[in-house]
């Protein structure tokens, strides 16, 4: 599809605050209340200079222009929260787009879903918002008579000519015109569908000679039913053009084009500056993650419950000759498998991304304000999960005595479990689905594991890909090495025979572990973090790049498909060869009297 795009008669590019959009599906943050939802996004949005009255004014205000009074303070729900209507929601999604006052508003099938009181009264909200001066442009899809009387203006599109433009109360008298006068107790808007839609072509094929053809007496029904659609659209297709509803289309367009009209000024799609965006993201994305049983709650309740049972398993390791082993393992486990639990949060993540996602659309904020507010809103989450985990399995398990290896060792496990996190990010903006994120996530921890140096040692993995590069970029490596440091180093082990000297750790690091210590261990630690924030950018870079490319991927897209289609033969053209395989089907109460298609 090409064209232009003209505003008040100039050519203009659809800027953020002019023209807002509501889509057909309604993405929402199903732990917040319809009120919080609905002021997160005035604090987004509006200027910073609001004052928060005036912002809760404007706040009251939306919500009783789209009738939201009595579900104000429920919650929208989600997988495990009872929530709102699907009425209700759809009004709220409109609420949010006219939060800024937008000239124009587009909406995507606003009913679509719903039953005919709420689509009733969401396009009764949609007219309240019309008479304040706003132009509201909808598609629609199979209105209700009572729906359809609410629209002021009709655009009736067929292979993408205009077949009517006018007012809706003449459309009725403008098809009677042209020869397919509305029947009586039919809806206009099926009626209107039926003429130019080229599906009821096989609808009307397979009424031809049943019951039901016989009950028609309508003389209108008749002759759409004896006309193909082609021809119907022929037919109104040339009414149209020829009609004084096109010449005043037409007269309208050039006093547009020829009149002096005010400029639409360009503006962002938030007038809110940098800080206030972070500050609100941040209080937003908290207040979900806290109330999301399974966001990072069920998480906590997983991790203290694993660590209690490593620490029961490992408990008071001692400093025996088989204690290297069973640090070792331990410091594995935690590093590695405690650490791929972090994947659980996964899902509530992609709903998330949904929202941010919808809200990027609109312009409501920029990327890499939404990283950063991820990160601090989940910040806490992660303190509590590494604090506690780490004091269970340090403490049972006796480690190195200190409390500046527990604070290593806790920081260990809290950048760990950011990393884990942030990978999964960007594998939340590759894949499409929920599904595919945690396979492919599983694959990428699994293959972490197995180059972290304890299923084989460092010095033995294959020089090539496997040590250079893959070891080095993965975390997981550093993390162990730094942990294995943290507990070892100062400690002296047992020997295998009794009458051998001790050993100290730093051998056992060296000879039977297979790590260097040419570097601290607080380099290791560094590196985890170096990783946390390649991690973070590689994610903004990505969701950078979707939004540059998708819009040339979906054109390149669109072409190769038209292309396809024009190359395949159709299947609703009569088969080549006589078959008495292919004949008409009729309904069963009219084949009284008709021979068998086998004789």
């Amino acid at each position: 599809m090409s064209g232009n795009v003209h505003l008040n008669g100039k050519k203009k590019w659809l800027h953020y605050g002019v023209v807002a959009y509501v889509t057909q599906e309604d993405i929402f943050l199903g732990t917040l209340t319809v009120r919080e939802t609905i002021k997160y996004s005035a604090f987004l949005r509006l200027p910073s200079s609001t004052s928060k009255d005036e912002i809760n004014e404007t706040v009251e205000s939306t919500i009783t222009e789209m009738g939201l009074e009595e579900c104000a303070d429920h919650l929208i729900g989600n997988w495990h929260l009872r929530g709102i209507s699907g009425g209700e929601k759809k009004r709220l999604s409109i609420a949010l787009e006219i939060i800024t006052q937008p000239r124009l508003l587009f909406l995507d099938e606003p009913t679509s879903g719903l039953d005919s009181a709420s689509a009733f009264f969401v396009v009764q909200a949609l007219k309240n918002v019309a008479r304040s001066g706003r132009t509201i442009i909808s598609s629609i899809h199979q209105p209700s008579s009572e729906v359809f009387s609410l629209f002021d203006d009709l655009l009736l599109l067929s292979n993408g000519e205009t077949i009517y433009f006018g007012e809706v109360e003449s459309a009725l008298e403008f098809f009677a015109e042209a020869g397919f006068p509305c029947p009586r107790k039919r809806n206009p808007s099926d009626h209107f569908l039926r003429c130019v839609n080229s599906d009821f072509d096989d609808v009307n094929n397979t009424l031809m000679g049943s019951q039901r053809m016989r009950e028609i007496n309508d003389a209108s029904d008749r002759k759409i039913i004896n006309l193909t659609t082609a021809e119907i659209r022929a037919r109104l297709l040339m009414k149209y053009r020829n009609s004084k509803l096109a010449a005043r289309v037409k007269a309208r367009i050039k006093e547009f084009s020829t009149t002096e009209v005010p400029v639409l000024e360009k503006t962002r799609g938030s007038q809110a500056t940098w800080l206030k965006q972070l500050s609100t993201l941040t209080k937003r994305s908290f207040t979900n993650m806290s109330r999301d049983f399974g966001y990072y709650w069920l998480r906590i309740i997983v991790f203290i419950t694993v660590s209690t049972c490593v620490g029961s398993v490992f408990h008071n390791v001692g400093s025996n000759y088989h204690a290297i082993l069973a640090r070792g393992a331990c410091g594995g486990f935690i590093s590695g498998f405690m650490t791929f639990m972090t994947i659980g949060g996964f899902p509530s993540f992609i709903e998330e991304m949904k929202v941010f996602y919808k809200e990027r659309l609109n312009g409501h904020y920029g990327v890499g304000v939404f990283i950063l507010s991820n990160f601090l809103s989940s910040f806490p989450f992660l303190i509590v999960i590494s604090l506690s985990s780490a004091s269970i399995t340090y403490f049972m398990v006796k480690f190195h005595p200190g409390i500046f290896h527990f604070v290593y060792a806790a920081l260990d496990l809290l950048l760990s479990i950011a990393v884990i996190e942030s990978c999964m990010m960007v594998v939340a903006a590759v894949v499409p689905n929920f599904m595919m994120g945690v396979i492919l996530g599983a694959g990428l921890i699994g293959i972490m594991m197995a180059t972290a140096g304890f299923f084989r040692l460092l010095p033995e993995l294959p020089k090539i890909f496997w040590t250079y590069p893959v070891s080095y970029i993965n975390y997981m490596s550093w993390a162990l090495q730094g942990a294995y440091k943290n507990d070892m180093i100062g400690i002296e082990f047992d020997s295998l025979y009794p009458d051998q000297p001790k050993l100290k750790g730093e051998e056992v690091l060296t000879s039977m572990i297979g790590i260097t210590l040419d570097h601290s261990k607080w380099w290791d630690l560094a590196a985890v973090a170096a990783i946390l924030v390649a991690y973070r950018l590689l994610f903004f870079f990505i969701l950078k790049l979707k939004e540059r490319a998708m819009p040339i991927f979906r054109t390149y897209y669109a072409k190769r498909t038209l292309h396809n289609l024009k190359q395949r033969p159709s299947f609703r053209k009569t088969p080549p060869f006589s078959s008495k395989r292919h004949y008409t089907v009729h309904s069963l109460s009219s084949q009284e009297g008709l021979n068998s298609p086998l004789n």
